[in-house]
């Protein structure tokens, strides 16, 4: 992959603030809080997920405590995040498989991992990766966004990315390129109006040179 390691060592050096959450994700270090708080990110900003992940791991932190919630009360210590009745639902239904059926360990596999409700693959990779220390690539929308905006893939969803990923990013940062390009997304390259004379790496940006 072209400039790949140019474009990993400038962003490392930016020292771009991470959001709380990212930085809550980086320091569970366990395979169960990685899956569970990963769900409640879904659909629904870091600054919402952060304190929502907070008030949840107050009622429970391990799959045999969180497994006999109540659901309507794991529901209203989560809300407002997005979909938040059916997260306290899938969350518990999890747990109780986690404590009940696999002896308390999650699976370490993405086979295993997406048969739960509710997981699909961005989430099983991000266990992996944070939770197991498995080299793994998850894809949301700002890796997905990044990727192709730079030109470094060339691809429809995040899934795509995903696999074109796997087959061009040297395996040394494949547990690092989603906080790197979660943290970059979020601070200068946004959706809409991308801080492109903030960018470290606007001259290996393809969507830049295109259009300046």
């Amino acid at each position: 992959m072209k400039n790949i390691d140019k474009i990993v060592s400038a962003l490392k050096n930016a020292n771009q603030p991470r959001s709380e959450f990212v930085q809550l994700m980086e320091n569970f270090k366990n395979p169960y809080l990685v899956l569970i708080a990963c769900i409640l990110s879904l659909r629904t900003n870091d600054r919402t997920t952060y304190p929502a992940t907070l008030r949840m791991l107050q009622l429970a932190k391990t799959p045999q405590e969180m497994s006999v919630i109540n659901e309507d009360n794991l529901a209203k210590a989560i809300y407002p995040v997005g979909f938040y009745t059916n997260k306290a639902k899938q969350i518990i239904e999890l747990s109780k498989i986690i404590a009940n059926d696999l002896n308390g360990q999650v699976p370490n596999t993405i086979e295993e991992l997406i048969k739960f409700n509710g997981v699909g693959r961005k989430t099983a990779n991000l266990v992996l990766a944070k939770g197991f220390g498995i080299p793994a690539i998850c894809v949301d929308v700002h890796v997905h966004r990044i990727c192709n905006r730079m030109g470094l893939v060339n691809t429809k969803n995040p899934e795509e990315t995903e696999f074109a990923l796997r087959d061009t990013l040297p395996e040394k940062y494949w547990l690092d390129i989603n906080t790197i390009l979660v943290t970059h997304g979020q601070n200068v390259c946004k959706p809409t109006k991308p801080l492109c004379d903030k960018c470290p790496v606007y001259k290996y940006c393809e969507n830049y040179k295109n259009n300046h």
